[in-house]
C-alpha cells in the first residue's frame, strides 16, 4: 500500500475569478490535510471569485501570480473546474507553460469539470483518457483524446473527475496518485 503522506509535496493550484468554488477548496483541503504544501496561482496577484454554479460565492487571494511561478518549484499540479475559470486559463500562455513543462516531468495533474481545456488548449490530451464535464467531451475527443463517463479516470500521471458530486472520489484518487508518485521521487533523489 502506498504511503498517502504528501510532507513536502509543493502543489501549484492554477485558478481564476469563476472557479467552481468547491473544486477549490475541497481538493486543497484533502491535499493540505495530507501534509502537501500548496499554493494558488492566479493570472494577477488580486482576489479571484468563487462561484457555486451561477451564484457568487467566497474571494480567494492568490498566494502567487503566473508571472512569479515556475514549474520547477512544484511537484504537481491541481486544475479546479468552473467555466468561466477554465475558459479564461486556457488562454494564458504561462498557464500552458506550467502544466506542459509539469506532465514533460512526469509530474502528476489532478484536473475535474472544465479544467481539461488548459490541457486541450496545451496540446496535452491527444493520447490520453480522461473525464470531464459531459459538456466539454466534443473539445476532448476532438484534441484526440478519448473521453470516459466515470467519476474519476486514472491515466499514467493524470488524474481527472467530473463534476462536484465526484469530489470524494476524486479526492481519493488524486492523493493516491500524487503520493505513489511523490514516494518514488524521493526513492530516486
Amino acid at each position: 500500500m502506498t504511503d498517502r503522506t504528501l510532507n513536502g509535496m509543493r502543489i501549484a493550484i492554477l485558478a481564476t475569478s469563476g472557479v467552481e468554488q468547491v473544486e477549490l477548496t475541497e481538493p486543497r483541503k484533502a491535499l493540505d490535510q495530507a501534509g502537501a504544501r500548496t499554493t494558488l496561482i492566479s493570472p494577477k496577484k488580486q482576489k479571484i471569485q468563487g462561484f457555486n454554479h451561477f451564484d457568487k460565492a467566497d474571494q480567494f487571494t492568490p498566494e502567487m501570480s503566473l508571472d512569479e511561478a515556475e514549474a520547477k518549484d512544484f511537484d504537481a499540479v491541481l486544475l479546479p473546474g468552473g467555466a468561466l475559470n477554465a475558459d479564461a486559463l486556457r488562454v494564458e500562455k504561462k498557464a500552458q507553460e506550467i502544466v506542459r513543462q509539469i506532465d514533460e516531468s512526469d509530474k502528476p495533474i489532478a484536473f475535474i469539470c472544465h479544467a481539461p481545456w488548459l490541457l486541450v488548449s496545451s496540446d496535452l490530451v491527444d493520447g490520453r483518457k480522461l473525464t470531464s464535464f459531459h459538456t466539454i467531451q466534443d473539445d476532448i475527443r476532438n484534441a484526440g483524446g478519448e473521453w470516459i463517463d466515470k467519476e474519476v479516470v486514472l491515466d499514467d500521471n493524470w488524474v481527472s473527475s467530473r463534476q462536484p458530486s465526484d469530489i470524494p472520489a476524486f479526492n481519493r484518487k488524486m492523493v493516491d496518485l500524487f503520493a505513489e508518485i511523490h514516494t518514488k521521487s524521493r526513492k530516486v533523489a
